[in-house]
């Protein structure tokens, strides 16, 4: 089976070879192995769990995508990658999504040399920390920001969006190495099913939305 736990595990060095610089340690393959799994499996789930909390306590927007999905994808059809990259309202949907729920609360970078910034010095190995729960959430930005609304990312709404206050997967050249990936496994998940089925709050006053707010964002107990 060919899979990274698989091309780590091939690459392991030998504890009887010394001197060999090639190849990775038992301590790299177990800190690459919790990387793929918060990395590549928590925060997708997270996402996911969110997002279909959202559209179940938003059942118009739910009717919304899927008659986007039925028109791009009839009959239930294949889904093909052109198709759902394509579906504007999906995007929208989503990325309203992570506004309100981000994977990862706050993003944390390291000073590599010191430097002044507005009259602001900052020594060589300062640990920087940029809030990002707070940030998309901010009023100052975000109109109404408990609420759940789409339209924000919509096409003609989506260009005012500050993108210093919108990051769910970071920004710049450290952003999310697995974004694009991240954005279509879900995307594919959330068509698949709303082809399917309807997501239904039976009963508002007993899902209570319970989440872990650490570092990564994630909901305490299933939602629905």
């Amino acid at each position: 089976r060919v899979d990274f736990l698989q091309l780590m595990i091939d690459s392991q060095k030998s504890e009887k070879v010394e001197h060999h610089d090639k190849g990775l340690t038992d301590h790299e393959i177990l800190s690459q192995s919790m990387i793929f799994i918060f990395a590549g499996y928590e925060t997708t789930s997270s996402t996911l769990s969110f997002f279909f909390y959202n559209i179940a306590t938003n059942p118009e927007t739910m009717k919304k995508l899927q008659q986007e999905i039925d028109q791009t994808i009839p009959n239930e059809a294949p889904v093909q990658y052109d198709a759902v990259m394509n579906m504007e309202y999906l995007d929208a949907a989503l990325n309203e999504s992570m506004r309100l729920f981000p994977s990862v609360a706050r993003l944390e970078r390291v000073c590599k040399e010191t430097i002044e910034i507005n009259g602001l010095t900052i020594p060589q190995g300062t640990s920087i920390m940029i809030p990002v729960f707070p940030l998309h959430r901010d009023p100052e930005y975000w109109p109404d920001p408990s609420t759940f609304n789409p339209e924000r990312f919509t096409k003609g709404n989506k260009e005012n969006v500050d993108p210093y206050v919108y990051m769910p997967f970071g920004s710049g050249p450290r952003n999310c190495i697995g974004m694009r990936f991240a954005l279509l496994a879900m995307k594919l998940a959330i068509v698949e099913i709303l082809q399917r089925f309807d997501v239904i709050n039976p009963d508002p006053n007993q899902v209570k939305l319970l989440y872990i707010h650490n570092i990564l964002c994630t909901v305490r107990e299933n939602l629905l």
